[in-house]
Parts: C-alpha cells; structure tokens; sequence
C-alpha cells in the first residue's frame, strides 16, 4: 500500500492569555455557585447502575478535579478583538506549508475545519484559499471534537488513490465567542488552530489503520443555539445538554477501548509496540481516562489542558505538535490517535512517524514546552 501520511505541523493561537482570576475577579458570584451551573451539567459525577458496583474510570479520574471550580483548567488562549478564526487558520496554515517547504501552487487541496467561523455558514475553506492564494478545491469539513482523524483519513485515501499529491488539512476551534463567559462551561474553553500537509512518504511510514464510529449515544450532550446579539446580528451560543455528564461516561471509555483496539489489530501490531499515544485533551482528565482505558503508561502520552483547555478540534494535533517537538516521537516511532467527539465520531488513527517537519510557533506566547508537560 502505498505510503502516506503527515509530512509537516503547525500551530497558532492568539496572544491573550485568560487565566481563573478573570472570573474570579468579573463574576466572583458564577465561581462561587460554579457547582449550580451548566458546568455541572457537563462534568459532575453521576450516579451508577450499582451502588455496589466499582467506580467507573471515568468517574474515577474526573473525582479529583470536581473540588475545582475550573476542573483542573489554569489558563486558555483567547482570541482578542480584531483577532479571527481565519487569521488563526492563516498562521497555522503557513507554518505548516513553510515547514513542509512547500508554496500555494503546490498545494492541490485544502480541508479546512473551521469550529466555529465568524459567520454561522459556511466554513473557512473559501475565505481562507483566498487569503493563501491557492489555484486548488477547498472544501469545509466537520466532526466536532474528532475532525482531526476525519480529515487525515480523508486526505490520506485520496492521495493514495492518486487524486492528490498534496493536501493541507486546517483546524481551528474558535470557543471563546460562542459560549457565554457569564456561565460556568466558558470556564472550559479556549481558542487555537492547527494545521497539516498529507503527502507520500518513504516506505513504512504514514498511516497505517484508522478506524471511526458514530457517537449518535452522545447526541443532545451539546447543542448549538441561535440568539440575536444587541445589533439584532444572529449569534451561536454553544450549550451544555441535560444529561451531557452521564452520556460522556458511559461512552467516552467504551468507546477509546474499542476503537483503539479495532485499529491496533487493523495495523497488524499490538499495543505494546506503540511508542507513543495521543487523544485530544479537552479536559484535565481525558488523558488519564485514556491510559487507564489502555492500561499504558501515562509518560508515552501528554497532557495539555491546563494550559489550552478545550480547543476542539485542533487539540490532537496541537498535541502531536508538542510531542514532535519535545523529541517525544521521532522517525519511525508507532503513534496511536484517539479521539472522542460529542454527536459526532471517535476514531482511532495508527501512524509511522516520518521526517515530519514541525513549523515555527512565533505567535505562541508559552513557557518552554518542557514546563507544559511538567505542570
């Protein structure tokens, strides 16, 4: 089969940091009664079938972080007024293309996830092919918090099926603007993009399974709602539903153990030959929930949600960033992807690591990356 995969990485995110002191300062009153928020709604630990019956894991690891108003959360990046999700898609784009060494004329398609764009319809993609002067199709792509895995399957087939030789694969989750920070669950997002070329590589590298389901069990955990802000200018606010808290634990775990399991068996290995293990980190215990679920050790994953917080869709690739550029996988290193999207999918992803070109992060205002994996 031929061998495709990702041949570069970048990243954006904007300059302003939001830490817990702004709503301990703005809304003292919402911290105080953070628990009789939507917060709660969302991540608070229900009831199992058995009273007798042993915690599941992911109550297990979300227990310690309920005594905390912003659950395990220190710091988000905002976007700023005049900031955009298309300048976020913009930078990320461009680091990933000038890593790869590549121009706008090589780029034969474009996979843009734009969570949310500043209108409410369509997507990035067209806007953003502008702004890079692309001559190719764009095409707007989604699958809430698993679009990443969507996206690099997609992109990787089609160059395998020799439609393509180039696809640039752009993520971004824009959250700061469509949740409301007089409520708890603002407490949980933060804004960033990402983005990716998909090429062939040399022999053995690239993709080597990928397997996706629907998490239709999920549905009416979130949901998107349509106001008219003070300008009568419709606006998306993005809500928690009724019982998001038990249909995320009854499924996010199930879910992880299958799917990795079903694409570790399709690559033909198995889960001790894996180097290192990557998830989308949109809570302070998704990656504890993750190894526990595996039985691995959490030092061959990371953990980056306490200086990100919930950035959707762009969160696993953001990851994978980090770890390339911490040394943490290199050159012909197994990487298992798993990610778990509300009212979407979740996928498991296989990959050999490549000479995967990681770009230059000159908008990323951070400590050095090693404080990240330490904090």
């Amino acid at each position: 089969m031929k061998p495709v995969g990702i041949r570069s990485i970048g990243v954006s995110f904007p300059k302003t940091v939001r830490t817990n002191d702004y709503w301990r300062e703005k809304y003292p009153e919402l911290v105080a009664q953070a628990e009789q928020k939507s917060l709660a709604r969302a991540f608070s630990a229900v009831a199992s079938p058995s009273h007798n019956e042993e915690l599941d894991v992911w109550t297990q690891e979300m227990l310690p972080y309920l005594s905390d108003p912003f659950r395990g959360i220190v710091e988000r990046r905002v976007l700023a007024p005049g900031e955009t999700s298309l300048m976020l898609e913009y930078n990320a784009a461009t680091n990933a293309l000038n890593a790869a060494d590549l121009s706008s004329t090589d780029v034969d398609l474009m996979i843009v996830v734009s969570m949310f764009p500043e209108q409410l319809a369509p997507g990035n993609a067209a806007h953003l092919a502008g702004k890079l002067d692309l001559r190719c199709g764009a095409w707007n792509l989604e699958s809430t918090c698993t679009s990443a895995i969507v996206a690099f399957q997609t992109a990787c087939a089609l160059v395998r099926a020799g439609e393509y030789q180039n696809i640039l694969v752009v993520l971004s989750t824009i959250f700061s603007r469509y949740v409301d920070e007089n409520d708890t669950f603002s407490f949980l997002m933060g804004d960033g993009a990402a983005a990716f070329v998909v090429s062939s590589l040399a022999e053995k590298q690239g993709i080597l399974s990928t397997k996706i389901v629907h998490t239709a069990q999920t549905c009416d955990s979130f949901f998107n709602e349509i106001t008219v802000d003070e300008q009568g200018k419709p606006r998306m606010y993005v809500r928690v539903g009724k019982n998001a808290s038990q249909m995320l634990r009854d499924e996010f775990a199930k879910c992880c153990y299958l799917r990795c399991t079903e694409a570790i068996t399709a690559a033909g290995i198995t889960l001790d030959d894996i180097d290192f293990f990557i998830s989308n980190t949109n809570t302070a215990w998704y990656s504890s929930v993750y190894t526990k679920t595996l039985g691995i050790d959490p030092k061959r994953t990371l953990n980056l949600n306490a200086q990100y917080a919930n950035i959707g869709a762009a969160s696993p690739i953001v990851n994978l960033y980090h770890a390339a550029k911490l040394g943490k996988i290199c050159k012909d290193d197994l990487v298992l992807m798993y990610t778990f999207g509300g009212t979407s999918n979740a996928g498991a992803t296989v990959m050999r690591w490549g000479e995967v070109a990681v770009g230059k992060n000159t908008d990323l205002t951070l400590p050095k990356d090693q404080v990240l994996l330490e904090a």
